[in-house]
């Protein structure tokens, strides 16, 4: 039996109607019937755009292909804008807000040919690693419905796992790319700040400095060819982001194909599959011909700590705000995470020197180990509902992010990659490298994706 087209790669299917094997009638046609088909059992997406892609499909067909991605659909988080449809930010006060401008990333995959399908589910504020608020209720793991599915772009990881879209946008300031991927068992690029642009034209509209500092926009997929062909289309600078930039897309010098396995996490225990994904990730490395080392990346609980200073310096001066239109349960969530990280004890000033040193370090660091190797999370997916917990809902959290946010805090491009299963859950690994080295992610991704095979579109189970 041939591959149904929902079950395509997005390049696959750009191939596939630049040649006319198929039309982006078809493909967008399909992946509308699979939305109907398993949407009512994750809940991952909010909103599709079934009239509007259809005739944008319609338009491709009769078009010449210019862009990589022509006729080719793709999905929406929910705090990204794109132009007729409402950019909720998860909230029921947002329900109706709707964007004048499309953001940069939209803008950016329609100029490439690609089609708005689907809005995707978030939670609140994008403010918790599961995805669920009071507008839309909660998406479910598509491998087991009892756990979370990630967050913050839950509903991008859902339905990307479960071929309801076969390409997705998302953002990323505490794992929010990476944390669905690796509980989806599907892969995505957080890129260098300013590497993607990043905004918004509804409130909060501007760029606070945590979000300026640590925020990346990024292309989720089920193949790294995906993640990487979107990649190419989303970076550069844009007027609309003042930190965007074009830096670091030319040639790097050499650097040594040497890879760091990092197995132990100060203050956590991984999963014995965990350690053992890690070990086989550097195995084909390894066979590749890159030395692999062991080693633990410079002062991993500091980085953790200031990562946690720099956001809530951002998010809790907005709590007011957030209490008039979150729910209590996540209000009471950020207010736990104020009591963990009280304002005075790392006031701003010292955020930013060791925000600054710590990035000093690590970039010495890739210095010697150009790449490093570890876990994603560093635990499998908790049961749903277990990060709002009175009592230990916020370890929950802050324990499995424990080596998420040096990707943010120090501003390092970041690839997870899924390598098997274990307990009828997705195991992958996290893939680092200094700032502007997306290729040296992008090179042993595709090495370990090659070794390793991809792990959906998947039915959901229940």
């Amino acid at each position: 039996m041939s591959t149904p087209l929902w079950a395509q790669s997005a390049t696959t299917l750009a191939k596939m109607i630049r040649s006319k094997e198929v039309s982006s009638r078809e493909v967008v046609s399909a992946h509308l019937d699979r939305i109907e088909a398993v949407n009512g059992q994750v809940r991952a997406i909010t909103a599709v755009l079934a009239d509007s892609a259809l005739a944008a499909a319609d338009a491709a067909d009769r078009a010449e292909p210019q862009g990589p991605f022509h006729g080719v659909p793709f999905s929406i988080k929910e705090n990204i804008d794109c132009i007729g449809s409402a950019t909720t930010q998860g909230l029921p006060a947002l329900k109706d807000a709707i964007p004048t401008v499309d953001g940069p990333t939209v803008e950016r995959m329609k100029a490439a040919g690609a089609i708005p399908l689907a809005r995707t589910n978030l939670p609140e504020m994008g403010l918790r690693i599961d995805t669920e608020n009071p507008l839309h209720g909660r998406t479910f793991n598509p491998w087991n419905p009892a756990v979370a599915v990630g967050g913050s772009s839950g509903g991008e990881g859902a339905a990307l796992a479960t071929g309801m879209s076969p390409l997705g946008l998302g953002n990323d300031i505490g794992g929010s790319l990476r944390n669905p991927a690796f509980c989806c068992g599907i892969t995505s690029i957080k890129a260098t700040p300013g590497r993607i642009p990043w905004a918004l034209s509804l409130v909060p509209a501007e760029q606070t400095v945590a979000y300026g500092l640590m925020i990346s926009e990024g292309p989720m997929a089920r193949t790294v060819a995906d993640v990487k062909a979107a990649y190419d289309v989303l970076v550069g600078w844009h007027p609309r982001d003042p930190f965007s930039v074009d830096a670091g897309r030319g040639a790097f010098p050499p650097v040594p194909k040497r890879a760091a396995l990092v197995t132990e996490i100060p203050g956590v225990t991984l999963p014995e599959a965990f350690i053992e994904a890690i070990e086989r990730a550097g195995a084909v490395l390894a066979d590749a011909g890159w030395e692999v080392v062991s080693a633990v990346p410079p002062e991993l609980p500091r980085v953790h700590e200031v990562w946690a200073h720099l956001l809530l310096g951002d998010v809790l001066p907005n709590a007011p705000m957030l209490e008039a239109v979150m729910s209590p349960p996540a209000v009471a969530m950020l207010g736990k995470l104020a009591e963990r990280f009280p304002a005075e004890a790392m006031g701003p000033d010292v955020v930013h020197r060791e925000r600054y040193r710590l990035m000093q370090a690590w970039s010495a660091f890739f210095q010697e180990t150009p790449l490093v190797i570890g876990p994603g999370w560093t635990d499998f997916p908790f049961p749903i509902g277990a990060d709002l917990d009175p009592e230990h809902g916020i370890d929950t959290t802050l324990d499995r992010l424990r080596f998420v946010t040096p990707g943010n805090l120090l501003g390092l491009p970041a690839m997870p990659v899924p390598l098997g299963v274990s307990n009828g859950l997705p195991v992958a690994v996290q893939l680092y490298a200094d700032r502007w080295r997306e290729d040296l992610c992008f090179e042993a991704a595709a090495l370990l994706e090659a070794a390793a095979g991809t792990l959906t579109p998947i039915d959901p189970r229940a």
